[in-house]
């Protein structure tokens, strides 16, 4: 079937208005006025449609740049945690270390050493959003203690932290390592 333009169809409906024949695409009868509105109706509906589709489209675009931004602000926040991740396993062996150098005296000048470079790792950390769990004494929390071991105590209730074996940190928001404790199962039976 051979396209037509609109302006050559809406003459050639005219012509055959006016003549008194009807061409074979229009179906004779009392709608004939709406029939010439139809093409228009139709190019409204398409126009309506399209407007929609491109308000969508803006709006998806929207949320991909505010989604793109976020993403990449996370990305820069969190870009030092796998370092920070092995630096704190590095930390718990040099804690160790220190604490084996205070029993041989706590006076020797190795000993004070450690401990100076203790707290500038500490405050290196803390600068970069490192934040150390304490956790003993504390009520036990499955989002930042990881339970290696239930023990009865007398003294302490049921559901407090006992003992801390590794220490847990937080990266400015987010978990970076759970702390491993001990947690109280009160009273022994």
């Amino acid at each position: 079937m051979k396209k037509i333009p609109v302006t050559e169809q809406n003459k050639q409906m005219k012509q055959s208005a006016s003549s008194g024949s009807v061409p074979s695409s229009v179906a004779p009868g009392p709608d004939a006025a709406q029939n010439e509105d139809d093409p228009m109706a139709g190019l409204q509906a398409d126009l309506d449609r399209f407007r929609d589709l491109a308000l969508r489209s803006q709006a998806d675009f929207e949320n991909y740049k505010k989604r793109s931004a976020r993403e990449k602000e996370d990305a820069i926040k969190y870009a030092n945690s796998s370092l920070l991740e092995r630096l704190v396993g590095i930390i718990d062996n040099f804690e160790l270390g220190l604490a084996a150098a205070k029993e041989q005296g706590a006076d020797s000048p190795i000993y004070s050493g450690m401990v100076l470079v203790q707290k500038q790792l500490s405050d290196l950390l803390a600068e970069n959003g490192l934040q150390p769990i304490e956790a003993e004494g504390k009520t036990f929390d499955p989002n930042a203690h990881e339970a290696i071991a239930h023990e009865p105590s007398d003294r302490v209730p049921e559901g407090i932290v006992v003992r801390q074996n590794r220490r847990g940190y937080r990266l400015k928001d987010r978990l970076l390592r759970p702390a491993k404790v001990v947690v109280s199962s009160g009273r022994a039976k």
